[in-house]
């Protein structure tokens, strides 16, 4: 019980409602597609989901169970199973780990006709209003393979997982008594690349070993961000540029900034190409505020931050003085 009122916490709505994305709404779903292509964001649902305090402490024995909502977010591990009381057609349950952690779903106990329409469909990541985290820039799989249809693959994977710390499963349901079993589990990422942040504060530290990619730490929140230190392999009196920006390295870390979760479509505040250790304050009023660490594979990028939750006395400061405006007029 305890588990499940801290999962369902409610949050108090501040600062413009400007967080009313985090609401995770019902997936449109049409026609036979199996996948998602839009949700809308309701203004009367906001949960505080994002909790860095929502940790299993059941005993690895003791398995938590409770049964799974057709709209649900779950940051516990355990088995939760949806039984459909009538004919549900767009239903989406979000899951989300600790930053150093990937989520396994596995499908148990399935009862659906899948000739009859019924679709179970396990996403790596999360969709919301069309965007994707991670972006397609930014996942190593192709978008097709980052979906998994229990209906299509059947006996042969009963078992998903994510390549970041969280995932999501939308389902249809025809009848009336169908059923399914979901267990939810969570593994160390030794390298975590895409992270979404639970917490409106806190600190991290995003290291690529010498991998070709592109990895994102989203802060679903207005905060202030300060970098701590940047280093980048042996480049520590990188070469000025003719540039402006960092327009000429393959590797460096950007600020970005908006109001969705598609990386690939925020506005990009300011680069950091040249290796440095000491602080870099800023403000950033969106919803969303990322650390996004672009990577050759040629060198062992670092950085560190931390951040914190923007008070309503900033956000009506910043918003008085038109300064980051794209994200109040996006």
């Amino acid at each position: 019980m305890c588990a499940l009122q801290a999962e369902m916490r409610v949050m108090e709505r501040t600062f413009r409602e400007q967080l009313f994305f985090l609401v995770l709404c019902l997936s449109v779903l049409k026609g036979d597609s199996r996948y998602i292509e839009n949700n809308e964001i309701s203004k009367d649902e906001l949960f505080s989901f994002f909790n860095s305090e929502l940790r299993r402490e059941t005993p690895e024995e003791l398995l938590y169970r409770r049964p799974l909502r057709c709209l649900d977010m779950v940051a516990v591990e355990g088995q939760f199973t949806f039984t459909a009381e009538r004919p549900q057609l767009s239903c989406a349950a979000f899951f989300m780990a600790e930053p150093n952690e990937v989520v396994t779903v596995d499908y148990d106990n399935v009862d659906i006709d899948c000739k009859g329409g019924d679709l179970i469909t396990v996403f790596d990541g999360w969709v919301m209003k069309g965007e994707k985290f991670p972006s397609s820039q930014d996942h190593p799989l192709p978008l097709y393979e980052r979906y998994v249809d229990y209906c299509d693959s059947g006996s042969v994977r009963r078992s998903v997982r994510s390549s970041q710390n969280v995932a999501m499963v939308f389902f249809r349901i025809h009848n009336a008594g169908s059923s399914f079993t979901l267990t939810v589990r969570k593994h160390i990422n030794p390298f975590p690349c895409n992270v979404i942040s639970q917490s409106p504060e806190g600190s991290y530290t995003m290291v690529n070993p010498q991998q070709h990619r592109n990895c994102s730490f989203s802060i679903i929140y207005p905060v202030e961000i300060t970098v701590s230190e940047f280093s980048l392999g042996h480049y520590n009196n990188f070469p000025k540029r003719s540039m402006p920006g960092c327009a000429e390295s393959r590797d460096f870390v950007q600020l970005l900034g908006g109001n969705g979760i598609d990386t690939s479509k925020l506005l990009p505040i300011t680069d950091l190409c040249i290796s440095f250790t000491g602080p870099t304050h800023m403000k950033i009023a969106c919803d969303n505020t990322v650390v996004r660490m672009v990577s050759s594979g040629k060198f062992v990028s670092r950085v560190s931050f931390s951040y914190r939750l923007l008070d309503s006395q900033e956000l009506q400061t910043i918003k008085l003085n038109n300064v980051e405006d794209f994200c109040f007029n996006n």
